[in-house]
């Protein structure tokens, strides 16, 4: 066997059962191996920044690794934005990075590059290969290293006389370790400052958003009287109607300040604690108010469903039972299509068990009240607040998870980061229905203009910067050259035509939805 193969056998053993690839001449010996997998599929992308999104979506949806398959640095780099957000959402991912042969390096040919330096910058563990021989063993530990509770980006480099020299088996896969638990210790003390009698509230991030962790927060809320908020943009939360329902966190750190003036006592469980998205002159970074106490429950590497399994039993909360959000979706209105009207139709006709990629900026404000109530389903966020990742998110998740509906709600501008993903939902025929909030604006840094305080001294260049217009982004045609059908709406009604017809097909569609920016 060639070393690649080694490697795809090991992956395979593994579980690994998908590979992102954007593939270069130095990875030609890796495709062959991927051409003989039974089990591994093979997605082509067109943009490698649609890879490491797409594994991403993937691994929220899994809890395990796809492999992405780029070329040498150059490759590498375009994926580096959302693996950012990726590792912010601790998804385990595997990077397979081609390089040149070993001996060809000194020759410092045109695509040569520092891959190990840009690797470091952005991944967990990042690893290049020795040999041939040595592939299947780094492939098992790069795999190890994804799986590590609750996930991280592994980065294996391989040049390409290592993929195509002999080798001769595979590897063992390792154990992997279980996630750590929360000491009792923790646990009483949370539960005293709980029974304190102030205000007390549980931010709630990562696997505390799964049904799991939020029942056992509802035990405790129906208990011991805490308030329940999630963190702004938690990777996955399983919400709707007959799940836990949760506050959350406001985007800017006012609106945080505001939200949490009356809270005492803020638990932190699985989530950082409040900051200000970015810095602003005279304006503090930390965004709870200096009487709010920040305490820790368990920290993202711990098991953040046990704790709060154990902190209800420690309050006699154990046998409680948890609330359950009821069915309740605001009414349809009439006219003019604008964010709350296309929340309420959202909201109205998501299906049972869907899947939402969220991307919509500002343009998405009033989603979260208006789908709280909405059928079951699973909200995907964009977690590290690098945008392109809601179409490539929505790519991998629909891959994941194939017989439920996708639907990718897409602010226009960061949707021109990504848009490759849409050839490769044609491609796969995906069962993703995509609407883009057609503003033809930077929404979001208008308002980030104000809190600066240049909006008034801004002048015609400052503007035009933030404008999408001029021309206008035309998404139907978009879509149609990307393979996708599409349709374009400027009224509710039209709106509520388009999604009831993008839900009811199998396969993708696109809906540019014509409003003006929300702020």
């Amino acid at each position: 066997m060639t070393g690649a193969e080694t490697l795809i056998k090991t992956l395979e053993k593994g579980g690994v059962d998908v590979c992102f690839a954007n593939p270069g001449t130095s990875e030609m010996n890796l495709l062959g191996a991927l051409d003989k997998s039974e089990r591994i599929r093979s997605v082509l992308v067109l943009f490698e920044g649609v890879a490491s999104g797409a594994a991403d979506g993937y691994a929220r949806m899994t809890d395990k690794p796809a492999t992405t398959l780029v070329h040498l640095g150059p490759g590498f780099a375009n994926s580096l934005a959302n693996i950012h957000n990726a590792r912010r959402a601790r998804s385990p991912m595997i990077n397979i990075v081609g390089n040149h042969a070993t001996y060809h390096i000194k020759y410092d040919t045109p695509l040569t590059g520092d891959i190990i330096g840009l690797a470091s910058a952005a991944n967990n563990w990042v690893r290049q290969s020795e040999s041939a021989e040595s592939l299947a063993g780094d492939g098992a530990a790069a795999l190890a290293a994804a799986l590590t509770y609750p996930g991280q980006i592994a980065t294996l480099i391989v040049p390409a006389d290592h993929a195509w020299g002999h080798a001769t088996d595979t590897a063992t896969i390792p154990m992997i370790a279980k996630p750590q638990r929360v000491s009792q210790r923790t646990i009483d003390q949370t539960a005293e400052t709980i029974r304190s009698g102030k205000k007390s509230a549980l931010l709630l991030g990562g696997r505390a958003l799964r049904e799991r962790g939020l029942d056992a927060a509802g035990r405790i809320r129906e208990k011991a009287s805490v308030r329940l908020i999630s963190e702004t943009f938690a990777p996955r939360v399983q919400r709707g109607a007959g799940r836990v329902a949760v506050d959350r966190l406001p985007y800017f750190g006012d609106w945080i300040g505001e939200d949490l003036k009356d809270v005492d006592n803020l638990i932190l469980v699985g989530a950082p604690p409040p900051t200000s998205f970015f810095a602003y002159k005279d304006k503090p970074s930390r965004a709870s108010p200096d009487s709010c106490k920040v305490t820790t429950l368990a920290e993202p590497h711990e098991d953040i469903a046990a704790a709060l399994e154990a902190l209800a039993e420690c309050l006699g909360a154990a046998n409680e039972p948890a609330p359950l959000q009821q069915p309740n979706v605001p009414d349809i209105p009439s006219g003019e299509l604008d964010a709350e009207s296309i929340a309420a139709c959202v909201a109205a006709l998501l299906p049972e068990n869907a899947i939402v990629s969220d991307e919509s900026a500002t343009s998405g404000l009033p989603l979260h009240n208006a789908t709280q109530g909405a059928a079951a389903h699973d909200w995907l966020n964009l977690t590290g607040g690098s945008i392109g990742l809601g179409m490539p998110l929505a790519t991998g998740a629909a891959i994941a998870c194939p017989d439920r509906k996708v639907i990718n709600l897409q602010a226009d501008g960061s949707a021109m980061y990504t848009l490759q993903a849409l050839w490769t939902q044609a491609r796969e025929n995906l069962d993703v229905t995509t609407v883009i909030y057609a503003n033809h604006s930077y929404a979001i840094l208008k308002y980030e203009l104000l809190q600066t305080g240049i909006a008034e001294t801004a002048g015609e260049t400052a503007q035009s910067l933030l404008s999408l217009a001029n021309p206008n982004l035309d998404w139907v045609k978009l879509a149609g050259g990307m393979g996708v059908p599409a349709g374009r709406a400027t009224s509710v009604a039209t709106f509520y035509q388009e999604l009831e017809k993008g839900i009811g097909i199998k396969g993708p569609y696109l809906i540019e939805a014509t409003i003006k920016p929300i702020l």
